[in-house]
């Protein structure tokens, strides 16, 4: 599914082809020479034979030179430019790409001769239904997540008022403006003919990002403004103002690509990839461009097949659905650090990996008096964090995900997942929580493209046998009959202590499961912390209910073999629902009161109404949007299913030997003071 596959230079395993270059970008960027070599081009430097190739960078100032020994050599030649999504910020602000347009005809911003996006927009089939099911799905996660070319734009943000027309700026020399035959005169017109076909209306003139970030002039100024006409400089996403426009007018921006996708038909004054397919309304005719085109269409051929993605966790090339969940991350990450944050209630061994999960765009303030935290965030324009367990008032609640690691957190083992909750707390009932609005979002509506990936994420679960801790151990022969899981739980636990008040030990647990099921298989597995001697939560005697005491023994391999699940608001209901187990509740986890347990304590009335989640709709919101998770391995944010494959591969750096002696003393005097405050 990568790429379009006719021009890779190693199609079939055939060794790559030397690709001379003289431009030193080529050289001295490495994440451009290992796309090019993934991609099957090797750079190179002297003179090339007939046989060879000859990379240029688009049609930049330095082409020339690339073009001149072509034109020597007969060497053939081909352009790179940067793919359509390339990253956080723009590549002068020194970001590597995520993903390069590689042609060996011509360059897909230049419609004055043909390239190989626009041959294989015109020839492609483009029908299967599936690349179009794809098409769609992309087109859907980039708005959502409002991904552009460059992605570090915010949503909380003023606006203009909905209801204007919008005209897109560019950057003065830009190529695409250049091979489009425009410069300043060319957008004042379009900016005249935006007035004339739109009389009396409101006019917003929008900047390009590099003209706001300062690298480059664009052709508007303020001169230009006037009564109904303004600038727009900010960094809002460019979704946020296409949804807000009646019109959009583009020379050759990107912007009205993506217009095109939001569901716009952009008047367009250039000559750029997406114009003469019957989606724009164009001052130019390109007589080449002769078919009609879907909207879907349009976003496979320029979206899946034309580029070449390349993952920077795997080091790979990739599918753009790998991509997406990539930069997916990281902008959410972007917009939610990037004022800084001040941190409390935070145990030493925790402020290390919190300084690389949330301080990569300004780092944290650790400060363990709430009241000064609050002090700080204000005097600074920071946001305030607390870990959930501490945290008192309006503040943002941080806590471990549901992939944390593998290993205890109590051992001290760095998280791969965590969550921000800026309403409450996923086990905290007493309050509504950013999980229970995820979950009642996606009951409302889940896309076919999130059905999928939750479907593909489930599996993968399952078949890696995956759950929070990943501790290994396989189960022993099982009694036969109709088995009962019943999986034991920290005593002292936040979620215990707000979810279950009114069962609240492991021992009245099992005696509960017993009673109702007395000729069950009832199978007692004690929680990992507890039988590490690090939390509270032991049971004396526990064969007095069980037929089994299952000790160090794997959740995910273990849930395979059992029938149902009785828990007070253990987060193994949740993995054994996914699992396709009943399951019981004795308590109010995030998981019950949405129709997919039986439910046998109360639950929040609030989840009782409106639309039910499916399993699908819980495990997106569990999974997918509520957490945040990071990449030990590159030291940044990823997706979940970067986590999955690294908790499949084991490749995760180890916590330090001294852990598991911090950890017990951590725990004997967490217990301690529990005890204390008892």
């Amino acid at each position: 599914m990568q790429g379009s596959g006719e021009k890779t230079g190693n199609a079939g395993g055939h060794d790559p082809r030397r690709f001379f270059v003289y431009n030193g970008g080529f050289v001295w960027q490495r994440r451009l020479r290992r796309i090019l070599s993934l991609a099957g081009y090797r750079v190179s430097l002297g003179r090339p034979g007939a046989g060879d190739l000859i990379g240029v960078w688009g049609q930049s100032p330095y082409a020339h030179r690339g073009e001149a020994m072509a034109a020597k050599t007969g060497a053939g030649l081909v352009r790179v430019e940067d793919a359509f999504l390339r990253s956080l910020h723009p590549g002068r602000a020194g970001e590597p790409p995520l993903g390069l347009l590689i042609d060996h005809t011509g360059v897909h911003f230049d419609g004055r001769a043909p390239s190989d996006l626009e041959t294989l927009l015109n020839t492609h089939p483009l029908d299967d239904t599936a690349l179009l099911d794809r098409a769609r799905g992309v087109a859907a996660r980039m708005q959502e997540a409002h991904l552009s070319k460059y992605s570090a734009t915010r949503l909380d943000v003023d606006v203009p008022e909905p209801g204007y027309v919008l005209v897109i700026d560019q950057t003065r020399g830009d190529a695409s403006v250049r091979a489009s035959g425009a410069d300043r005169s060319r957008f004042l017109e379009m900016l005249f003919v935006a007035r004339e076909e739109n009389p009396g209306a409101r006019i917003v003139l929008k900047t390009h990002p590099e003209t706001g970030a300062g690298y480059r002039d664009g052709h508007f100024t303020d001169a230009d403004t006037g009564e109904t006409v303004s600038l727009y400089d900010g960094p809002a996403s460019p979704w946020l103002l296409l949804g807000g426009a009646t019109a959009v007018y583009t020379v050759s921006s990107q912007m009205g690509f993506e217009a095109i996708m939001a569901g716009h038909r952009p008047r367009v004054f250039g000559l750029p990839f997406y114009a003469g397919w019957g989606l724009t309304e164009d001052e130019d005719v390109i007589a080449r461009r002769t078919r009609p085109l879907t909207r879907a269409q349009l976003c496979a051929g320029a979206m899946i097949l034309y580029p070449r993605w390349y993952d920077p966790h795997s080091d790979t090339l990739c599918d753009i659905e790998d991509i997406l969940g990539a930069l997916e991350a990281r902008a959410r990450a972007w917009r939610e650090d990037r004022a800084g944050w001040v941190a409390s209630g935070m145990r030493l061994w925790k402020r290390a990996p919190l300084q690389k999960f949330f301080g990569q765009q300004k780092r944290l303030r650790f400060e363990d008096d709430v009241g000064k935290a609050g002090d700080i965030a204000r005097a600074e324009a920071r946001r305030q964090m607390c870990w959930a367990g501490k945290a008192q008032g309006e503040t943002v609640r941080v806590e471990d995900g549901f992939l944390r690691s593998r290993g205890l957190g109590a051992d001290l083992v760095p998280p791969l997942s965590l969550v921000l909750d800026d309403a409450g707390i996923y086990y905290d009932p007493t309050r509504t929580s950013a999980l229970e609005t995820w979950i009642q979002r996606r009951a409302s509506k889940m896309r076919p493209d999130q059905t999928q990936r939750i479907h593909s994420l489930v599996r993968a679960l399952v078949a890696g046998g995956l759950s929070k801790y990943n501790l290994s151990g396989d189960p022993p022969t099982l009694p036969p009959g109709h088995r009962i899981l019943v999986p034991g739980q920290v005593e002292d636990d936040a979620s215990i202590l707000t979810g279950s008040p009114t069962m609240g030990r492991n021992a009245d647990l099992l005696a509960r499961v017993r009673a109702e099921n007395p000729d069950s298989v009832i199978l007692w597995k004690p929680h990992p912390d507890v039988e590490a001697g690090l939390r509270s939560g032991k049971v004396d005697d526990p064969d007095r209910w069980a037929d089994a005491v299952l000790s160090n023994c794997d959740i995910g391999a273990l849930l395979r073999e059992v029938d149902e699940v009785w828990t007070m608001t253990s987060l193994t209901g949740f993995e054994a629902l996914m699992r396709g187990c009943r399951v019981v509740t004795l308590g109010a986890p995030f998981y019950a009161g949405w129709g997919l347990t039986r439910d046998l304590a109360p639950v929040p009335a609030r989840r009782l109404h409106g639309p039910r989640p499916t399993l699908d709709a819980l495990a997106h919101a569990t999974l997918i949007d509520y957490p945040r998770y990071f990449d030990p391995t590159t030291s940044s944010p990823c997706s979940v299913e970067t986590v999955v494959s690294r908790l499949k591969s084991g490749r995760i750096p180890s916590p330090g030997p001294l852990n598991r002696g911090l950890a017990k003393l951590q725990g004997a005097l967490a217990s301690r003071a529990h005890l204390w405050r008892r």
